[in-house]
């Protein structure tokens, strides 16, 4: 049953696939997202300098061949450090959005589709953590527990629990009503049965939404945590890049170039992250009317 709702997600409007109606800039967003990841795993085995090198030109040296992006203040090869810092930024967004997905999104299904005091106590959690300064909790939680690389996607984790945990609430409070899983119930299925066959499949796909918008602010929020001095200890990030780059208005006015190439690649990946999720998001809705 809950096949033939997702098949209707699947199926042909007006002659067009599911793919034709997200768009070339889905695809290219989409595109950009894997050849960036890709970058990032095979940075080890790349033929770039190490990102601790500081011979491959002068200080604030510009772009050129061999050194496309330019040197940093110290030397530094800016291509190698971007693509370096790519592995912990967008690691950092992946384990971020993921606690978000699987703390707040199981709880928001079980709260939707049990409801009662379980659904009132996590909604009135869901507000509290809203209402909470989310930079303050960030920094609470990675100066209390340590500013590893864990501990600082974890305290980036809890902040996307209760946006997604409110968004599968919500959809799973309109599937549970639907005939399918009133069907579901008649023909004697349980209760763990209709979640896992009926509701998840349903609400996994607003909530994947959420999590390509939700990775975005992960990244950017690391960025903020660099420029306050509280992100990961050791190793590199795009923040901590563009921080160690563009914080003072010398190097800015030296080699502007130090900063802005990590910015521009920050940019278009959280732009890249933001249009998927809003394309995802609007195709559902729109099939959503249908079902």
């Amino acid at each position: 049953m809950a096949d033939a709702a997702l098949e209707e997600i699947d199926d042909t409007e007006g002659g067009q696939s599911l793919l034709s109606r997200l768009g070339p800039g889905f695809v290219m967003s989409v595109g950009w997202l894997v050849f960036v990841v890709i970058i990032a795993l095979l940075a080890p085995v790349l033929p770039i300098v190490e990102p601790t090198e500081t011979r491959v030109g002068g200080r604030f040296e510009g772009p050129r061949a061999g050194l496309w992006f330019g040197s940093d203040a110290t030397g530094r090869d800016v291509l190698s450090l971007t693509i370096w810092g790519a592995r912990t930024s967008l690691l950092v967004g992946f384990i971020a959005i993921f606690v978000g997905f699987i703390v707040g999104g199981t709880a928001g299904i079980i709260a939707g589709y049990f409801r009662g005091w379980f659904d009132r106590v996590l909604s009135f959690l869901f507000a509290t953590l809203l209402s909470f300064p989310a930079l303050l909790l960030a920094i609470f939680v990675t100066t209390l527990l340590g500013r590893t690389l864990l501990w600082i996607s974890i305290s980036l984790g809890v902040l996307a629990i209760a946006p997604v945990g409110r968004l599968a609430r919500a959809q799973t409070l309109v599937f549970a009503e639907r005939d399918f899983v009133t069907a579901s119930r008649i023909l004697g299925a349980s209760d763990f049965r209709i979640l896992i066959r009926e509701i998840v499949p349903n609400v996994v796909i607003p909530m994947s939404a959420l999590a390509l918008l939700g990775m975005g602010i992960a990244i950017v929020a690391e960025g903020t945590l660099a420029f306050l001095g509280v992100s990961v200890n050791g190793g590199l990030s795009w923040g901590k890049q563009i921080f160690a780059s563009g914080s003072e208005e010398q190097f800015l006015r030296e080699g502007p170039h130090a900063a802005l190439f990590p910015i521009g690649v920050v940019t278009i990946t959280v732009l890249a992250l933001n249009y998927a999720g809003d394309r995802l998001r609007e195709v559902f809705d729109a099939k959503e009317l249908s079902l």
